[in-house]
């Protein structure tokens, strides 16, 4: 094919649809639009990250610099809008919809495909919720302070995270499906616009490539098994301590 062609198939195959994790009323959109077309959810990365830079309240490095709005706005897009988000999809996330057969079409498949052409033989594995964290997060390895809210929303999500693994687990036990994973991970520090006020302080060889994340934390997806759901992970598959 040529670079037009497969960019056309590209673009067959991906839905964007636009979302602000600080409005509800967009969560529940993206939420029934996606409920609409779809009978299951496969893999749901929450990605979102609020950080702040020297034109912001954040981060915080001392008590006095709290500001409550921005403390709010981290909240709202490093734990409320994704756990909200995954509350909305969490009907797709333990389907017993079979794998779909092969096709011809590379149009994205919908409902009415998913109803009229699956394989009762070959179940899907569990969907997986992944919840990027951060190491930050981390309370017991929190040994230097600052950056308040930044911490404190990250660590939310952790325990938000060990919760919603439980109840997956146990609603697939009751509703004999595969019980959906959920899973924390800390990417590392990456060459995005999060990072950049921050590069100055990271060590030579520290800072990744975007592409290089991405990589090791699919694999580190790619390589779980049920006992790793409700854990804490870095980019490197190293179980991380809450």
């Amino acid at each position: 094919k040529n670079d037009d062609t497969a960019a056309a198939d590209h673009r067959r195959l991906a839905i964007v649809s636009g979302l602000e994790l600080r409005d509800q009323a967009s969560v529940e959109r993206v939420g029934r639009q996606l409920q609409a077309s779809y009978d299951r959810i496969d893999a749901l990365w929450n990605v979102a990250g609020l950080l702040g830079d020297k034109t912001t309240p954040g981060p915080e490095r001392a008590l006095r610099q709290l500001d409550r709005d921005w403390l709010e706005q981290s909240l709202a897009v490093n734990v409320i809008g994704p756990i909200l988000l995954t509350k909305e999809l969490a009907p797709l996330l333990q389907q017993r919809t079979a794998r779909r057969k092969r096709t011809t079409s590379r149009q994205p498949p919908t409902k009415d495909d998913n109803n009229d052409n699956t394989d009762p033989q070959e179940q899907r594995p569990a969907s997986v919720v992944v919840n990027l964290s951060a190491r930050v997060g981390s309370i017991s390895d929190n040994e230097l302070g600052g950056w308040y809210s930044y911490r404190l929303s990250k660590a939310a999500l952790n325990q938000a995270t060990r919760t919603l693994a439980i109840e997956l687990a146990r609603n697939g036990h009751h509703n004999k499906t595969n019980a959906g994973w959920a899973i924390a991970l800390h990417p590392g520090t990456t060459n995005t616009d999060l990072s950049a006020p921050f590069r100055a302080n990271v060590p030579e060889n520290s800072l990744f490539p975007v592409e290089f994340t991405v990589h090791q934390l699919l694999n580190v997806v790619d390589g779980l098994e049920e006992k790793h759901s409700g854990g804490f992970y870095d980019w490197a598959g190293q179980s991380l301590s809450f």
